[in-house]
């Protein structure tokens, strides 16, 4: 589907800083993507297609990542849950589907304890905020200012990295299950996104905050959805997010699947999004197939 991305993006301004914002408009019920550490709202390219013929689809590059710019203050899990909930204020957004991945799942059930009037139904993908909590901090932020120094660096050499097999698992495998199967034009979206000045300080963010503890507050319909090999965030909180937020929480996994479930199995992930949408369950076994 051939989709005209320029004519859905606007900035909006947020605190005085500028905030990159993909409006599809439409009357249906609003859906917000939400990307993760080191992302952009193109990690959500193979998503909102699938589903702006009727719902509202709205994605947004966080502060200091994409075309965003960095914000006036600290990075902090509840100020980019705060963005987001201005975001939606502005563009008339009252009560949306948040599908967030990684920090951005982060983000979205912090936004749904925060401002619970704003989220409709919840899905994380692969979300950050359990097992992140027992990260050794210093010598991670070490080793991230590392990486993000090698990435930018290879941001300069983006063309070898996405069309090279061998460079595209090399930087992608630890994020994608199979790099050599996304398509080029993909890949080098998902490369563009690496990088950026607000990697290192969100990462910081993400592993000083808690929300263990008021996750059971979360009154909406929840989906769970993680790829069963994950090298980022451990399948096994999957199963912790289901059990801290209750009844109103299922998990799904993906076989042979990372961190991006999202981009790495796109049709299985439309379809159940669909039905999660609709007040579908999902299957009793929590397991999804492994076709695309």
């Amino acid at each position: 589907m051939e989709v005209d991305w320029p004519s859905f993006t606007r900035g909006l301004k947020v605190d005085g800083r500028t905030v990159n914002v993909i409006d599809t408009g439409g009357d249906g019920a609003p859906m917000l993507f939400i990307h993760g550490l080191g992302g952009v709202w193109q990690n959500w390219l193979l998503n909102i297609p699938a589903f702006m013929s009727s719902p509202r689809c709205v994605s947004i590059d966080l502060p200091g990542f994409g075309q965003s710019e960095m914000p006036a203050g600290e990075i902090s899990i509840h100020d980019y849950a705060r963005v987001v909930d201005t975001v939606c204020a502005e563009l008339g957004i009252d009560c949306p589907v948040v599908v967030g991945n990684s920090m951005g799942g982060f983000v979205g059930a912090e936004l749904a304890l925060s401002y619970p009037t704003r989220v409709k139904q919840l899905v994380l993908v692969s979300a950050a905020g359990l097992s992140t909590e027992y990260l050794r901090r210093e010598p991670l932020l070490v080793l991230a200012r590392l990486w993000a120094a090698g990435i930018t660096r290879a941001g300069a050499l983006t063309d070898p990295v996405v069309r090279r097999m061998r460079l595209r698992r090399v930087f992608l495998q630890t994020v994608v299950r199979y790099p050599e199967k996304l398509s080029v034009p993909l890949t080098y979206e998902l490369v563009q996104g690496a990088g950026k000045e607000g990697f290192v300080p969100s990462l910081q963010a993400l592993m000083e905050y808690s929300f263990r503890d008021r996750l059971a507050q979360i009154e909406g319909p929840v989906l769970v959805v993680w790829g069963r090999n994950d090298m980022l965030v451990p399948v096994g909180d999957a199963e912790a997010y289901e059990h801290l937020i209750g009844e109103n929480a299922h998990s799904v996994i993906f076989e042979d699947t990372g961190h991006l479930a999202m981009l790495e199995r796109p049709t299985r992930f439309n379809e159940l999004l669909r039905g999660f949408l609709a007040g579908e369950r999902a299957p009793e076994a929590g397991v999804e197939g492994v076709s695309a």
